[in-house]
């Protein structure tokens, strides 16, 4: 079994080679491991596929159940796991750089920051907080003792907003502030996906 720093240099040599490659999301430690004898080289978590294998809706696992669900994924395959940490679970800088600190301690070679609030009546954070947010969770994985990939993603398509533009500016801003991967899910068409990919590094 690969040491946590090789699982995290590895995933990072994924982004930095040319072409794409394919993330698909495991739901449990069995999923994880049909999915690496098929030849996936990076694994990463999904919030709604651990949740509704619990029986219950998206977004309602505990921040302790996602970590205890993030280190049982980890230590499953000789891949590189990243991990779906929503809004990372905190509403300050503070409470989203000890999350970011406890994912990483559970093995992951990366996890992403969403955009998205826990409030249904203002889904998407204001643009400064957001970026401010990004800013924090770039703060602590640079503490960390060993390499990590931070995911910072614009929610807007999915949230509601589908606004280019916006999601756009939220990018340029994410890759400004440090993120190492830049994430917009939810575009219809690719003139959309062709906009957002070469506007940002």
């Amino acid at each position: 079994m690969p040491t946590h720093e090789e699982k995290a240099l590895a995933f990072q040599k994924l982004h930095k080679e040319s072409g794409c490659f394919v993330i698909p999301n495991p739901w449990d430690r069995g999923s994880a491991r049909m999915l690496a004898k098929l030849g996936f080289k990076a694994l990463a978590t999904t919030s709604a596929g651990f949740d509704f294998a619990s029986g219950r809706p998206d977004g309602t696992a505990s921040l302790d159940e996602v970590l205890a669900h993030c280190r049982d994924l980890a230590a499953a395959t000789d891949l590189p796991s990243s991990a779906d940490m929503e809004n990372c679970y905190a509403d300050t800088g503070e409470g989203i750089a000890e999350t970011i600190r406890r994912a990483a301690a559970t093995g992951l070679a990366g996890c992403s920051i969403e955009d998205m609030t826990d409030d249904p009546e203002n889904p998407i954070y204001e643009f400064s907080e957001a970026v401010d947010r990004v800013s924090a969770a770039v703060d602590a994985v640079r503490t960390l003792p060993h390499p990590f990939t931070l995911t910072a993603r614009a929610e807007n398509f999915i949230r509601g907003n589908p606004d280019l533009d916006d999601t756009i500016k939220r990018l340029q801003a994410f890759q400004e502030a440090g993120a190492d991967v830049l994430y917009a899910p939810g575009p219809k068409s690719s003139d959309q996906i062709s906009a957002i990919v070469s506007s940002v590094d």
